[in-house]
């Protein structure tokens, strides 16, 4: 970029942000921005009691649309990945194969080097958990839409910000674990798995706080119209990549982690010959 063109996008950059620094100043003794107690938002946040939504006749979190959306997209693009765009790979991969091909690498690689016994079907399920948390984060980002069982219009949340689904997804990886360790080493795998009972909580609560956190954070910054312009954006988009990128890594590092310990084979000491 040359230096004209720097220049111009500095100028252009603090015409803008000094245009919404007078927009937040002239609004600054208006009312909150949200006419409900802050304590009733926060609570409704976490609990969804007053943003159920009628699914054939049956009152469900929110959540569980957002799981059921997130888990469509992601099984329809990956049959027109496979029936459509994997079998025109090529040698040299153009931008997407690449991508993909470093997708798959880096957690393929992760899977070898804390299971490397048995590391085919976990690191399969991990690119797959993986993928979930990362595109079910970024799904709030688009704001899809809903209608209350009141008429009150709720945009759409993570599916992992409700503990129903952080719990799914922690039980779920725990059980992957347990089935590993029994199929690989017998029931000593599995014992060795048990012994680990705290991990499906910390797992679930893990992704469930996270994904919380910055939920509650854009709540408190949006409800009140002093920081209701432009911070909810960067504070939202900041939290969701962040939490997207970080929960996706850590979830999947402890599945292979303890996958690895539970479907360890049992090395049996060799009694040497006496002379």
């Amino acid at each position: 970029m040359s230096k004209k063109r720097r220049i111009v996008s500095i100028v252009v950059f603090a015409v803008i942000f000094a245009a919404l620094l007078v927009g937040i100043v002239l609004t600054s003794g208006a009312s909150p921005a949200s006419e409900e107690p802050i304590g009733e938002v926060m609570k409704d946040a976490v609990l969804h009691e007053t943003g159920k939504i009628n699914l054939l006749g049956i009152r469900i979190n929110p959540g569980l649309v957002s799981a059921f959306s997130v888990s469509g997209i992601m099984i329809l693009f990956a049959l027109i990945i496979r029936i459509f765009v994997i079998p025109k790979f090529k040698l040299k991969p153009g931008r997407f194969q690449f991508l993909l091909e470093k997708a798959v690498g880096l957690f393929d690689g992760l899977a070898k080097e804390n299971s490397p016994h048995k590391s085919h079907f976990i690191g399969g399920y991990i690119f797959s958990a993986g993928a979930y948390i990362f595109f079910s984060t970024l799904f709030e980002l688009f704001g899809f839409q809903a209608v209350t069982v009141t008429g009150r219009p709720i945009s759409l949340p993570a599916p992992l910000s409700d503990i129903n689904g952080a719990i799914a997804m922690g039980v779920f990886s725990y059980g992957v674990i347990l089935i590993g360790g029994l199929i690989n080493n017998g029931f000593k795998g599995m014992f060795n798995a048990l012994k680990d009972f705290s991990l499906p909580i910390s797992m679930s609560f893990r992704l469930f706080g996270a994904l919380l956190s910055g939920a509650l954070v854009t709540e408190l910054v949006y409800y009140y119209s002093l920081t209701s312009y432009v911070i909810p954006v960067l504070v939202g988009v900041l939290f969701t990549l962040l939490h997207a990128v970080i929960q996706a890594y850590v979830l999947t590092m402890l599945v292979s982690i303890f996958y690895g310990e539970s479907s360890e084979p049992s090395r049996k000491k060799k009694r040497g010959k006496k002379i």
